[in-house]
């Protein structure tokens, strides 16, 4: 919709209702509709006799623009008007993952694209840092449980432009088992440049999270051999010893975690090129 369509012109015509006012408000996210850039309000002044404000995207850029006409608000058009005395001063939330937090909004439709990760573990803990933007971007995040079978899962997802796979793989380095699996699941027709493989060095999803989170110098060296989150949790003195010592572990190192602070940018970086890949 253009600017004409829904401007100055159409308060001028009786036969149509007026736009809305909407006070502008830190955190509120909007749309130009001229040119489709879409942020959250970072900051509101005034300058040169007028308003001006910022909308940053979920990349970290900002743009700046003159209160009024020609912006959209859940894909309705408003008037943005000076802010209310009382927001003025508000410092905008941010999420877990350093996103800014944007009140009562709600969870858009699921899209066909899809985050798939290896298990419960890794699922769980993008959840937690990432949850509040995957919802509101309407991306799911479905474990694998292993990716042994990974080329025969995209091919049964049957990848297009508009059902895009983003998935994060666990030890993704060069030359090992899960560097070819990932190779072979590219090669699947419909994959390309529809499917994108990322992973991260750690044996597991455990180690991403930084040793000074858990009051830790480093993570232990678990012998070769050994199941390695059953000698993590031995290391640590904690039970080790049935499937449910281990989810009870997982739970406590998961606890620790409050924000994308306390991961480590090996895997930060990852998870944010696969919902760039998706959302772009």
């Amino acid at each position: 919709m253009s600017y004409d369509q829904w401007g100055p012109s159409e308060l001028a015509a009786p036969k149509k209702s007026a736009l809305p006012d909407l006070p502008i408000e830190l955190g509120m996210v909007l749309e130009d509709s001229q040119t489709g850039w879409v942020g959250a309000v970072t900051r509101v002044e005034k300058s040169g006799g007028m308003h001006i404000f910022s909308l940053e995207d979920r990349r970290g850029r900002s743009r700046t623009f003159e209160l009024g006409y020609g912006f959209l608000l859940e894909g309705r058009p408003v008037r943005l008007t000076p802010p209310a005395p009382r927001a003025s001063d508000a410092v905008p939330k941010r999420t877990a993952s350093g996103s800014i937090a944007v009140d009562g909004s709600r969870a858009r439709v699921a899209r066909a694209s899809r985050i798939w990760v290896e298990g419960k573990h890794d699922a769980e803990l993008v959840e937690k840092v990432w949850g509040d933007d995957l919802r509101l971007e309407g991306i799911v995040v479905e474990p694998l449980h292993g990716v042994d079978d990974l080329a025969a899962a995209v091919a049964e997802f049957a990848p297009s432009p508009q059902r895009r796979l983003g998935i994060l793989v666990d030890h993704l380095v060069d030359g090992s088992k899960e560097s070819r699996i990932a190779e072979r699941a590219l090669a699947v027709p419909g994959a390309a440049e529809n499917v994108l493989i990322v992973g991260h060095p750690y044996v597991d999803v455990w180690q991403a999270i930084r040793p000074q989170t858990l009051g830790i110098p480093a993570w232990p060296a678990i012998p070769r051999g050994t199941d390695w989150k059953t000698g993590i949790l031995r290391a640590f003195g904690w039970p080790h010893e049935t499937a449910e010592d281990i989810g009870l572990g997982w739970q406590k190192l998961l606890g620790a975690v409050r924000t994308y602070a306390d991961l480590e940018p090996a895997l930060l970086g990852r998870v944010e090129e696969v919902i760039d890949f998706l959302t772009a």
